[in-house]
C-alpha cells in the first residue's frame, strides 16, 4: 500500500496520532535505511501496527474490518483453504450472491486475490482488517475443522466397537477406521500449530492433548475402546512390534499436510491402564532462521556473530529439555552452511534435514554411540562438528579434543544456566586448562510465548517494581533498551511501560507462537582466570554480568518491554 510521506504526515499530524518531531525522527531514519516511514514508526511504538493500518484504510478509501467477535460461517470461512489464509493474511468472512468479501492484512497482495479469485469464481472485495482480526478467524478454521474432525472420529470409533474384536492387531491398523482417525489426529494437531500429540490411556477413556506453545491443552477424549487401534496404527506407521505391550519402544515416520513436509517422533510406554504415545512434531525445513529472528539482540548478537566468525572452539546451548536448544544449534549452522565448509553432525535423533549437512542418528542399541559417532566423524575432515547432546565424561572429552584439533564444535548441555555449564563439564572430569582453551560461548536458553496484537500498556505499581527488582538488574535492562532505541533516552524505570493480554491471561488468542530469551555468556580472559581458580557459577555469571551480559531473566524482561511477551510468561518460564 503506497502512501507518499507527505501525505501521512498530514493526516497523522492533523488527526493527532503522532508529533511532528517523532515523524521528522522517523522519517530522516528511513532516508538512512532505505526503509518505509511506517515501518519505522511502528519498530519504535510511534504508532501502533493497526492504528497505522487504519490510517491507511482510510487515506486510500478501502473499507476497514474488524472481525474480532465475529462469527463466521464455516462454509464462507473454508473457501480459503487454511494454509492460503495463514499464510497470505486473508480471511473470507461475507459470501453474497456472486461476490466474497476478504479481509487483509495487505490490500496490495493481487497474488493471493487472483488465487481466490480463480479458485471460488467469485468477484473478490478486499477489505483491510488487523491483525487480531486475523487470529481470530484463523482460530475459527481449527473450531471448525475440530467440529468436523470430531464427527469423523466418533463415526469411525462407532465402526471400531461394532465388530473389530475379533481381528488380529494388523488387520485392525490397515483398517479404514483406524487410518482416517489417526491422519484426523495428525491433521488437527498439525492445524493447531501443536509442537507434541499426548495420547493417553485412562481407566475409562482414551484422553488425546496437544503441547501448544508449551502449553499442554486437552483436545478430546474417545471411548477406550478406540484405544487398541489407534495404538497398533501408530506402531504400524513407526515400524514398531505390535506384539510388544510391556517395553517402551521409539520410532518415527513422516507425513505431509498443507504442502508441509513433518517427522512424527513416536515414543511408546506401557502404563497401568494400557500403552501410552507421545509424538513430537518436527517440522522437517530449518532454512530461513536467523539469529535476530530467534531472539538474539543487542550486545549477545554481537557475541553470537563473533562466536561464528571462528575455526576453532565450542559454542555450547545450555538449558532443561524444551528450551529450543536444537533450534539455536540449526540457526548457527544454518549461517554457516557455505560450500566452503564440511559440516558434519551426530545427532539423537536428526530433528531437522538439512541441505549439504552430512547428519548421523546414533544408535545405542547396537554400540554406536555419541562418543563412537564422535570418534569416526573427525576422521570424515569436517572443519564443523555438531554434537547433538553432551551426556558423558568420554563424550565431553572428545567434543574438547575436536575443538582443540582445529574443528569448530557446536553442542547443548542440560544445565540451567549459562554459568552453570563450566562447573558441569569440570564434574563430568574435562581438565580446567583444556575447557579454557577451546570453550569460546555459553549459551542459557528458555521459550517463552509471545503476545497477539491483543495486548494492553500499562505501568507496573510500585511494589510490583521492587518485586522484579530483586530478580534483575533494572539498570542494566534500561541501558539496553535505550542503546537499541527501543524507548527514549529521557524514560526512566518507573514510567517504562510494559504489556498484557486485553481479555486476559486464560484467552485463547492471548499468545501465538514461542521466542527465545537468551543468556550469552563468553569465555573471556577474566572467566579463564575464575575458571581456572575453581571458581563457582555464581561467581562466572557475576563477572560476565559486570562485562555486558544480561542474564536470562532480564532478556525477558527487555523483551516485556517491546511488547513481545509478559513479565509474568518470563517469571513463569525461568523459575519452573
Amino acid at each position: 500500500m503506497y502512501i507518499s510521506d507527505t501525505h501521512l504526515k498530514s493526516f497523522l499530524a492533523d488527526a493527532g496520532l503522532i508529533s511532528q518531531k517523532d515523524f521528522d525522527a522517523a522519517e530522516s531514519e528511513a532516508k538512512e535505511t532505505g526503509r518505509p516511514v511506517g515501518e519505522i514508526l511502528t519498530s519504535h511504538n510511534t504508532i501502533g501496527e493497526d492504528e497505522l493500518r487504519r490510517t491507511y484504510a482510510y487515506i486510500l478509501g478501502i473499507p476497514f474490518v474488524s472481525l474480532t467477535g465475529t462469527k463466521i460461517k464455516y462454509e464462507v470461512l473454508s473457501l480459503i483453504p487454511e494454509p492460503v489464509a495463514r499464510r497470505n493474511n486473508i480471511i473470507a468472512y461475507n459470501h453474497r450472491g456472486d461476490e466474497l468479501e476478504v479481509a487483509m492484512l495487505d490490500t496490495d497482495d493481487l497474488a493471493a486475490i487472483d488465487f481466490i479469485k480463480k479458485k471460488t469464481h467469485l468477484k473478490i472485495l478486499p477489505r483491510l482488517t488487523d491483525v487480531a482480526s486475523i487470529k481470530a478467524a484463523l482460530k475459527q478454521y481449527q473450531r471448525g475443522l475440530k467440529d468436523n474432525l470430531g464427527e469423523v472420529i466418533r463415526r469411525e470409533t462407532e465402526v471400531l466397537e461394532k465388530g473389530e474384536e475379533d481381528k488380529d492387531l494388523k488387520q485392525v491398523a490397515e483398517g479404514v477406521p483406524a487410518v482416517r482417525i489417526v491422519d484426523t489426529l495428525l491433521r488437527h494437531a498439525n492445524a493447531q500449530n501443536a509442537s507434541d500429540i499426548h495420547i493417553e490411556p485412562m481407566e475409562g477413556t482414551l484422553l488425546i492433548r496437544y503441547r501448544i506453545d508449551g502449553i499442554l491443552h486437552d483436545a478430546m477424549e474417545l471411548p477406550k475402546t478406540a484405544a487398541p487401534a489407534i495404538t497398533a496404527r501408530i506402531k504400524v506407521l513407526s515400524n514398531l512390534r505390535l506384539d510388544e505391550h510391556r517395553l517402551p519402544q521409539d520410532g518415527r515416520f513422516g507425513a505431509e499436510y498443507g504442502g508441509e513436509k513433518i517427522s512424527f517422533r513416536v515414543s511408546v510406554l506401557p502404563t497401568y491402564y494400557g500403552e501410552k504415545i507421545v509424538m513430537r512434531l518436527l517440522r522437517d525445513s530449518i532454512s530461513g532462521f536467523t539469529l535476530e529472528s530467534v531472539g538474539f539482540h543487542g550486545l549477545a548478537l554481537e557475541r553470537m556473530h563473533e562466536a561464528i566468525r571462528a575455526t576453532t572452539g565450542m559454542i555450547l546451548a545450555c538449558g532443561p529439555t524444551g528450551a529450543g536448544k536444537s533450534t539455536t544449534l540449526y540457526t548457527l549452522l544454518d549461517l554457516l552452511n557455505t560450500p566452503h565448509v564440511n559440516i558434519s553432525t551426530i545427532e539423537d535423533p536428526i530433528e531437522y534435514q538439512m541441505k549439504r549437512v552430512n547428519q548421523t542418528q546414533v544408535r545405542p542399541e547396537i554400540g554406536f554411540t555419541f562418543a563412537n559417532g564422535l570418534r569416526s566423524l573427525v576422521r570424515q575432515d569436517p572443519d564443523i562438528i555438531m554434537v547433538g547432546e553432551i551426556r558423558d565424561k568420554e563424550t565431553a572429552s572428545l567434543a574438547i579434543n575436536a575443538a582443540l584439533t582445529g574443528h569448530l564444535v557446536l553442542s547443548t548441555l542440560h544445565t540451567n544456566s549459562a554459568a552453570g555449564a563450566i562447573p558441569r563439564l569440570l564434574d563430568m572430569g574435562v581438565e580446567p586448562f583444556l575447557l579454557v582453551s577451546t570453550l569460546r560461548v555459553c549459551i542459557g536458553q528458555r521459550l517463552v510465548r509471545v503476545l497477539t496484537a491483543t495486548k494492553e500498556k500499562y505501568e507496573l505499581s510500585r511494589d510490583e517494581q521492587t518485586h522484579l527488582e530483586k530478580n534483575i538488574d533494572a539498570g542494566a535492562v534500561l541501558k539496553s533498551l535505550k542503546e537499541e532505541r527501543v524507548v527514549p533516552n529521557n524514560m526512566t524505570w518507573k514510567d517504562l511501560p510494559f504489556y498484557r493480554p486485553k481479555d486476559g491471561p486464560a484467552s485463547p488468542t492471548a499468545f501465538s507462537g514461542r521466542k527465545g530469551i537468551y543468556e550469552v555468556l563468553p569465555v573471556t580472559a577474566t572467566v579463564k582466570e575464575l575458571v581456572m581458580k575453581d571458581a563457582t557459577s555464581d561467581d562466572i555469571e557475576k563477572q560476565a554480568r559486570s562485562e555486558g551480559m544480561l542474564t536470562m531473566v532480564e532478556d525477558g524482561i527487555f523483551k516485556a518491554a517491546q511488547g513481545l511477551t509478559t513479565i509474568e510468561e518470563v517469571l513463569r518460564v525461568v523459575t519452573e
